[in-house]
């Protein structure tokens, strides 16, 4: 006899318990699973309402508490764990019943998953999940991507919970197979070059206009009442005006150089580098994470050589020129993202409408700017755009910007200030805008010393030339 709940959460984390919270709060009931019977009475005790939201340590009980078709989300660690939870879900499920992926799973691994859940009858799809606890709380970003079909018994609940643009909600099917967790590792890829720039922005906002904390919290507010409004510019702001609670001073100046990851940026580049799709100033954000992580060496390093102190600057038309700047490199970053899409979805069958993958970004997922709006635009106006760099909508904003990129990446090298991803992002715009590169010299190395051969730009075939004749 089937249960009553309408939705079923395994993994009853911080996200996880969010989520589930957030579903009952949108007037559906949620039943919650996990080994852990703290966060089971835990969310029992925060759900208040037994009748809206329960949960239990026994996954019997937990499917049984489901009305047909399941809808059963996984919000565990991305690896053979998701494959553990299905094994142990199998048993006690029933031809047509759903399991939802919400963790940042690889695409193969989705595709994978499909394909045998399917041979047993039952629906499985990847969704990612962008926006983090509070984003689960009150509305994140949702990228479904598998059975179109299955989908429709979800689509209810995903839209009530996702969050909401202008009353849009962030979510949208994005297409079959791994379309959803793959246009998540993409939007983490993109979120690893974003924060990558803004740290470089505010290392020479520091080290040359000689800002301080406060004047950083203000000028990063500042700049999010404009066109750099987003997410991570605006929790920038306040990352700059909180007070050490363990000392003296701010917090931001007392955490360690060391960042980690967990993997979706460095899928993001592996994956681009099989499909042939330039994405520089995302995978050199990945590399600064790698080269921080080298804390001990860089520090003998730094003793070993000499460094340039930085020029004096006007603070004032330096602070103009990095918002600049940093919007030119935003626009770069995205355009890299969503070129890596488009061809994805050609390669994969993905059938991915990348206004629609802007729409639901513009709210809710940590990549979440103004700037998408203009995106989404772009793409409504041609869903056939190769590049954003190609749009009407970005042409004057980038040839508006260009010039104070190029004056900061000049003003970086001469005064040994580590710009690598605003550098990579401007030799990107140069390399793309340029009709003419000089890689007709390695072609011709190529040929000289592999007999790869060449093709010629004043007649049709390929050649071979025998150089040391």
């Amino acid at each position: 006899m089937p249960g009553t709940y309408d939705f079923g959460l395994v993994g009853l984390g911080v996200m996880g318990r969010n989520f589930i919270l957030n579903v009952a709060d949108n007037g559906f009931t949620a039943f919650g699973n996990d080994l852990d019977e703290e966060k089971v009475n835990a969310l029992i005790e925060e759900g208040g309402d037994t009748k809206r939201v329960n949960a239990h340590t026994n996954v019997e009980t937990f499917v049984g508490a489901l009305t047909t078709p399941r809808k059963i989300m996984l919000l565990v660690p991305a690896g053979k764990i998701v494959d553990k939870v299905i094994e142990t879900l199998l048993p006690h499920l029933d031809e047509g019943d759903i399991i939802i992926d919400g963790g940042n799973s690889f695409y193969t691994d989705t595709d994978r998953r499909e394909e045998s859940l399917k041979e047993k009858g039952i629906n499985f799809f990847g969704a990612g999940v962008s926006g983090g606890a509070e984003g689960a709380r009150r509305g994140p970003s949702i990228m479904p991507g598998g059975s179109r079909e299955a989908y429709q018994h979800v689509k209810p609940i995903f839209e009530a919970v996702a969050a909401k643009y202008q009353g849009e909600p962030c979510v949208a099917y994005l297409g079959p197979k791994s379309a959803g967790n793959y246009v998540k590792m993409v939007h983490n890829g993109i979120e690893y070059g974003l924060m990558q720039l803004t740290s470089e922005i505010y290392d020479l906002l520091k080290k040359s206009a000689g800002l301080t904390n406060e004047e950083l919290h203000a000028t990063f507010a500042s700049w999010n009442e404009g066109r750099l409004q987003s997410f991570l510019v605006e929790i920038t702001s306040k990352i700059f005006s909180r007070k050490d609670d363990l000392g003296t001073g701010h917090l931001v100046d007392k955490i360690l150089d060391k960042a980690k990851q967990k993997g979706t940026g460095k899928w993001t580049s592996q994956n681009a580098m099989d499909l042939g799709i330039p994405i520089p100033t995302i995978d050199i954000a990945v590399s600064m994470r790698q080269i921080s992580a080298l804390k001990e060496d860089r520090i003998k390093a730094d003793a070993l050589y000499d460094r340039p102190s930085p020029q004096k600057v006007d603070k004032d038309r330096f602070v103009e020129k990095t918002e600049q700047a940093l919007y030119f490199a935003f626009i770069i970053t995205y355009a890299q993202g969503m070129h890596q899409l488009a061809d994805a979805s050609k390669e994969y069958g993905y059938e991915l409408k990348l206004g629609e993958i802007a729409k639901i970004w513009r709210a809710g997922c940590i990549i979440r700017a103004t700037l998408l709006a203009d995106i989404t635009k772009a793409y409504q106006e041609n869903d056939k755009l190769e590049n954003l760099l190609l749009s009407p909508t970005f042409h004057q904003k980038v040839e508006q910007t260009v010039a104070s990129a190029r004056e900061l990446v000049a003003y970086g090298a001469t005064n040994g200030i580590p710009l690598p991803g605003l550098s990579n992002a401007l030799t990107y715009f140069d390399s793309y805008t340029s009709a003419r590169l000089p890689l007709n010299l390695i072609q011709a190395q190529r040929d000289f010393f592999g007999s790869h051969t060449y093709e010629r730009m004043d007649r049709d075939g390929i050649f071979h030339t025998e150089w040391e004749k």
